[in-house]
């Protein structure tokens, strides 16, 4: 494997099966159970950063005392939501594009540019 520059989605769904797959973990891989294993590793992912400055928190997750274990609970997070995808018959692309578009009419530039207010307050 590769960088994101080139591995495509496909490539990581189908690493991901594979390694499910080997270990028949699939059994356990149920929407929700997979759910609950996506929610524990955001959290560990929080942890992290707990009591982290804001303004810290970009060189705190580049640091070299740090990087790997952040990019080791990222990396968690999106095989989950990756198998999460797959068991769920979600192409993540067309969920990404259609969110986006959902999206571009919530936040139309003109309002939404430099806030970060909610859409309905917007």
């Amino acid at each position: 494997m590769g960088t994101d520059g080139d591995t495509t989605l496909i490539e990581l769904k189908q690493l991901i099966s594979h390694f499910v797959e080997e270990r028949d973990w699939l059994q356990y891989h149920d929407p929700k159970n997979l759910v609950m294993a996506l929610m524990s590793e955001v959290g560990e992912l929080a942890d992290q950063f707990r009591w982290v400055d804001n303004k810290a928190s970009q060189a705190f997750a580049s640091s070299p005392d740090h990087a790997e274990e952040v990019a080791d609970e990222l990396a968690d997070i999106m095989m989950f939501a990756i198998e999460f995808a797959s068991v769920c018959n979600i192409d993540i692309s067309s969920a990404i594009a259609s969110k986006l578009d959902k999206n571009a009419t919530r936040y139309p530039v003109e309002k939404a540019k430099g806030s970060c207010k909610k859409y309905d307050r917007l």
